[in-house]
């Protein structure tokens, strides 16, 4: 599915007890738990959304949600994959909210550019939030985040040959602009 940066089996073994403890209710393991995830849960949303604002929406989203279904968590995965598929499902979740908010009042054209607000990351972030909105997801899902062309086409309720086609969109903008 994705690609994810190894953990320690130190790391792994926090997460195991801060888990178990914030499923019985402990709100400062929940807290710990929060510490060390939200800056790549926030990275992930902001790739995704392209927007600061949004992404600070998804990301909080995507811990309210955490905290919801931490007690379905099982541990038949590492919680970092499961926090990532939750990520990712927040994360789209908020973008398609805030585009039918939109699109009640906007034309498109007006409201793709506004609030795009650019934080100082390096190199291929700068780039990819200026990518249109389905191209912008599809790259950074498929090539940042590993998963497979069927995968994004279920997830955005969209044919595979759709998710191919605005990847291909996606990597030809990006050479234009380098």
């Amino acid at each position: 599915m994705s690609a994810s940066i190894p953990l320690s089996s130190t790391q792994k073994k926090l997460d195991a007890t801060l888990v178990e403890l914030a499923k019985q209710g402990d709100k400062i393991a929940f807290r710990e738990l929060y510490q060390q995830h939200h800056q790549r849960v926030y990275a992930l949303c902001f790739r995704l959304a392209g927007q600061k604002e949004l992404a600070e929406e998804a990301t909080q989203d995507t811990f309210v949600r955490v905290w919801q279904k931490l007690p379905q968590f099982k541990g038949e995965s590492q919680f970092t994959t499961w926090l990532h598929s939750l990520t990712v499902n927040q994360a789209l979740n908020c973008i398609n909210k805030h585009k039918r908010f939109w699109d009640r009042f906007l034309p498109e054209q007006l409201h793709a550019d506004s609030g795009a607000s650019v934080i100082d990351y390096d190199g291929l972030d700068k780039l990819i939030i200026r990518l249109p909105k389905r191209a912008r997801i599809i790259f950074v899902l498929y090539a940042l985040e590993g998963y497979q062309h069927d995968e994004i086409a279920k997830r955005l309720n969209i044919a595979s040959g759709t998710s191919k086609a605005q990847y291909h969109r996606a990597k030809k903008l990006l050479q234009e602009m380098i």
